[in-house]
């Protein structure tokens, strides 16, 4: 697994790091993105994304807007 860096000196993230940080966020329609960090790294990106279905019962997906 790659680990990217966290640059210590200014606490600031690299354009490699938040670019996959928006993309993991603009990949998905409902649900969540957790940044994990070890020593100053970021080690895992996690997306959870939910499945919103129709609320009368009939268990179609509602399409993605």
């Amino acid at each position: 697994m790659e680990q990217l860096s966290v640059s210590q000196k200014d606490n600031q993230i690299s354009a490699a790091i938040a670019q996959k940080i928006l993309h993991a966020v603009a990949s998905i329609a409902y649900g969540s993105v957790e940044v994990v960090i070890h020593e100053n790294k970021v080690v895992q990106i996690e997306c959870r994304e939910k499945t919103r279905v129709d609320q009368s019962g009939s268990g179609h997906k509602r399409p993605k807007s």
